[in-house]
């Protein structure tokens, strides 16, 4: 199972107290209506087969409304076991004869009393059931639904998916839009999702709920302002969790096409239940062309201004007059600014981060390559290691070869400890290389032979960088012992049959 684990861009301006605030309702509503949801479905799904089979057994009893709803919802989704059930009280009836031989037949008279009573209490289930008065059923659709639907879950699984969604891309689209526009949004998309649901099962009545159409309509809205994110994906395979990065414009249309597939897959046959697929669909349509519509119209904008001059007055006044500097195309003004700052106050990740962009509207860079191996010495000290991984990235493509030795060697065991061998082998080597005759070189050289020899299945490589740190004027006389049984595991693989594929 592929699960989304973080991106790059979680972190705000500002606390996300309208997507805590949703996470909080949804699970406070969930935990107070969760079991009573689910004996009031078990008590209607009684009286409604009740219902369906009487009406199976004597065709001309008086229905109600819902009564009616029921059975033509039925007879639509399972037209060939409604004909079957209907056949097979036909044959009873059949057998029992004029003479009342076999199974007794109530009179008309007596099979509309029962159906009314019937009827009755499916009135009674309705009217005090959650499930019916706040899920959405498209055959009944109250107008209130199409907003307390999303706030409905069935169960554990449900629930902590769609909150763990919601976080992911409620939070970077709150701190765009606002506490005003963001809210708004998110219910709309929802309402909307709903409606697309009802609009491909008309005839539906069974109760859709949860907050995944709206969230889908977020994940719609976050394609289309970021789809250059990288969004770090999770694998389980058995135990072990494989970590990977994929940027927001390959998953998110994945994700929408396998919502299509099986949206069009169960549309055809006539599956109305589980996933709302069609409500996915819907939602993410919504959630794209509204976030462009509300950036073409200026209302984006506005909001980013309003959030600025409420968080500006904490800032720095020289991130201030840096961003100020930036906006007027003038980013010689933001580097001064900036490098005072971070002058006085080295630790400044915001300071660094934005003097990464001065230097890079300005193109210097030599200075983007400066703050670059910063930025990875202050993440990797703040425990950021995949951040500090991403920054050395970038640090690498813009030519940069060499970064202290330690912040280089933390680097390469994260890298090493999230099992991505090849990078990891990769780096520990340049790490040796650019630290040749040093202590640090040997260490490195020592595990990225254990990487080539145990990970990547190549000894002769292995063997090379073995006897390289074996032969290294530096200090190693604790690494001598670790050198030798690396050394021994490559002889013994590259002699014996079938090892390492041979």
């Amino acid at each position: 199972m592929i699960i989304p684990l973080s991106h790059e861009n979680l972190r705000g301006r500002r606390w996300p107290w309208i997507t805590i605030g949703l996470i909080i309702l949804n699970a406070i509503i969930f935990l107070s209506t969760n079991g009573t949801m689910e004996r009031q479905m078990a008590e209607t799904g009684q009286v409604e087969l009740r219902i369906l089979v009487l009406s199976a057994q004597y065709p001309d009893a008086r229905l109600t409304p819902a009564a009616k709803d029921l059975i033509a919802a039925i007879r639509l989704q399972y037209p060939d076991q409604y004909h079957q059930l209907v056949a097979k009280f036909q044959d009873e009836a059949d057998q029992a004869g004029p003479a009342g031989e076999g199974v007794r037949r109530m009179s008309p008279l007596e099979a509309d009393a029962e159906m009314a009573q019937l009827c009755a209490q499916l009135s009674e289930v309705q009217q005090t059931s959650i499930a019916w008065t706040y899920a959405f059923h498209p055959v009944d659709a109250k107008p209130w639904s199409y907003i307390t639907a999303s706030f409905l879950h069935g169960g554990w699984l449900h629930i902590i998916f769609n909150m763990w969604f919601l976080w992911l891309a409620g939070t970077i689209l709150e701190d765009l839009w606002g506490r005003i526009v963001y809210p708004i949004f998110y219910l709309v998309a929802g309402a909307l999702a709903w409606a697309v649901h009802g609009v491909v099962f008309p005839h539906s009545l069974i109760p859709a709920l949860g907050a995944s159409g709206a969230i889908a309509g977020l994940m719609g809205a976050f394609l289309a302002r970021f789809p250059r994110t990288q969004i770090r994906l999770g694998w389980w395979v058995f135990i072990r969790l494989f970590k990977f990065n994929v940027p927001a414009y390959v998953i998110l249309p994945m994700w929408l096409a396998i919502q299509v597939f099986w949206g069009v897959l169960f549309r055809s046959m006539g599956a109305e239940g589980g996933i709302a697929y069609w409500a996915h669909i819907g939602g993410f349509a919504f959630g794209a062309l509204g976030a462009v519509l509300l950036r073409a119209t200026g209302i984006e904008q506005s909001a980013d201004r309003a959030i600025e001059a409420k968080v500006s007055w904490s800032a720095d006044p020289r991130i201030v007059r840096a961003t100020e500097a930036l906006g007027e195309n003038n980013p010689a003004g933001a580097i001064f600014a900036l490098r005072e700052l971070v002058k006085e106050k080295p630790d400044s990740i915001d300071g660094w981060e934005l003097l990464l962009t001065a230097q890079h509207q300005k193109h210097d860079i030599e200075g983007e390559k400066e703050t670059l191996a910063a930025i990875i010495r202050l993440r990797c000290a703040s425990g950021d290691l995949e951040g500090a991984w991403q920054s050395y990235t970038e640090y690498k493509n813009l030519g940069g070869a060499k970064l202290p030795r330690g912040v280089w060697l933390e680097i390469c065991r994260h890298l090493e400890h999230e099992l991505r061998w090849d990078v990891a082998a990769e780096e520990y080597e340049n790490l040796a290389h650019a630290n040749a005759g040093e202590r640090a070189g040997v260490t490195a050289l020592v595990s990225a032979g254990r990487i080539y020899a145990e990970h990547l299945f190549k000894p002769e490589h292995a063997e090379q960088l073995l006897k390289e740190a074996a032969a290294s004027p530096a200090p190693h006389s604790d690494l001598d012992r670790s050198i030798q049984e690396g050394l021994r595991l490559c002889t013994a693989a590259l002699y014996k049959p079938g090892a390492y594929g041979r």
